[in-house]
């Protein structure tokens, strides 16, 4: 079995549930030979604020309803929270990452994602600004 290793660095993006299944795609096209057709890819976000999710990728109104149901189960400006010296919106942030993971595995079927029809990837941004993201993606074949 072969690996190869991968950092993605996404630029940044504003609040909210963001599809970066391309972004994914042509890191993997340039990290393994045309030859590998199956095995595993496993995606890591290297931060505590954000995370990987996979869904509906046709509908944009699924990204906007769990960004609205994400921020309905951890609010910001909560009086109770203690963690506040980065801003309201970190301590949350923290919670959502921890809530949806910072990891994927995906299938590597015919050289491509084994993604089903309706399935993307998503990058989870949960604060207001919170810059670039790197994904450490390993693909195994």
């Amino acid at each position: 079995m072969a690996y190869y290793q991968t950092i993605l660095t996404l630029p940044p993006h504003a609040r909210g549930i963001h599809i970066i299944t391309s972004h994914i795609r042509q890191a993997i096209r340039e990290l393994i030979p045309n030859a590998a057709q199956a095995g595993l890819v496993h995606l890591f976000l290297q931060h505590t604020s954000a995370s990987l999710a996979i869904n509906e990728n046709a509908d944009p109104d699924v990204r906007l309803d769990t960004e609205d149901w994400l921020n309905k189960v951890a609010p910001a400006d909560q009086p109770e929270y203690r963690h506040t010296l980065e801003g309201s919106d970190d301590l949350p942030a923290h919670f959502k990452s921890m809530m949806l993971g910072v990891s994927l595995t995906v299938p590597l079927v015919g050289g491509d994602l084994g993604l089903g029809t309706w399935q993307g990837i998503y990058l989870c941004e949960h604060r207001d600004y919170g810059g670039s993201r790197r994904v450490v993606i390993t693909v195994s074949c």
